[in-house]
């Protein structure tokens, strides 16, 4: 919902998000999901949160959306389109999985074990009809794996380090724990920011709105996540991944060099945050 909103926006149509949540982009990084809020509020998107829709009825060529909310009487809206856009499910109906015999749990996915076997032997299920993330490139990975397994190789694939971006403008990118999950789990941290405001790059793409994010393990330093708000944080992303993979520590990220004027550079200076030595702010 988020993404189309914001290309329609920038089409210059006035884009409106209903919000059962008290914040956007769940089970992203909070902190961060407040400052793509903010992002796209300045680019005239209007967001109504804890708010949840009742109903609606189509009314020639307009919709009119009865909405309900903790903090305001209920009320009806008018708006040209509706775009609902609530959550994912996985697509188990009709591919024969109960004629084969494949057994559903109790939200329609196909359950399998460490070799992505399904309950009927020699028959395998990744992606969105499995457990986990629906993303893409998880089910490509899944794939990879269970094919290497079938041919009797090592076949493994890395829960902990699979990006997510929500491709709006400005784009949000995350990998590994937010710092409410860190939180909850008890772990001792550290976290360092740093903005693409004080990048050279970022000004001359005249795209300086966000900043970068990374947690560290505290004591041991090693890298528990990092989330990026801003231009092509989709692809920035990418080089926290591998650190991940390979267990880095934020100090590993610090003392990497990265070319000069790049995004990138601002991801070296959140790590070098971590420890309060940020060095262009």
């Amino acid at each position: 919902g988020l993404e189309l909103g914001s290309v329609w926006r920038r089409l210059g149509a006035d884009v409106t998000v209903i919000e059962l949540m008290d914040h956007i982009c769940s089970g992203m990084d909070r902190e961060m999901g407040k400052l793509l809020q903010k992002s796209l509020e300045k680019q005239g998107i209007v967001f109504r949160l804890e708010t949840v829709a009742e109903g609606v009825e189509v009314k020639g060529d307009q919709v009119e959306l009865s909405l309900g909310s903790i903090k305001e009487k209920s009320q009806t809206e008018t708006f040209s389109r509706v775009l609902v856009a609530v959550g994912r499910r996985p697509n188990t109906a009709g591919i024969g999985a109960s004629e084969a015999g494949i057994e559903l749990d109790d939200r329609r996915r196909i359950p399998v074990n460490g070799y992505f076997e399904t309950n009927v032997q020699g028959v395998f299920a990744i992606g969105d009809v499995i457990a986990g993330p629906m993303l893409a490139h998880k089910a490509e990975e899944e794939g990879v794996a269970a094919v290497e397994m079938m041919s009797g190789k090592a076949g493994h694939v890395n829960y902990e380090t699979i990006p997510g971006v929500v491709y709006t403008h400005p784009e949000l990118a995350s990998v590994g724990l937010t710092e409410e999950a860190a939180v909850e789990k008890g772990l001792k941290y550290k976290v360092g920011k740093f903005p693409f405001a004080a990048n050279g790059r970022a000004h001359s793409l005249g795209d300086i709105d966000g900043s970068v994010k990374v947690i560290a393990e505290e004591g041991s330093d090693r890298v528990l996540g990092v989330h990026v708000v801003g231009a092509r944080a989709s692809e920035m992303i990418a080089e926290a991944v591998v650190a991940m993979e390979f267990s880095a520590s934020a100090e590993d990220l610090a003392r990497t060099i990265h070319a000069h004027p790049t995004l990138p550079e601002v991801l070296k200076e959140a790590a070098l945050a971590v420890d309060g030595r940020a060095i262009h702010i």
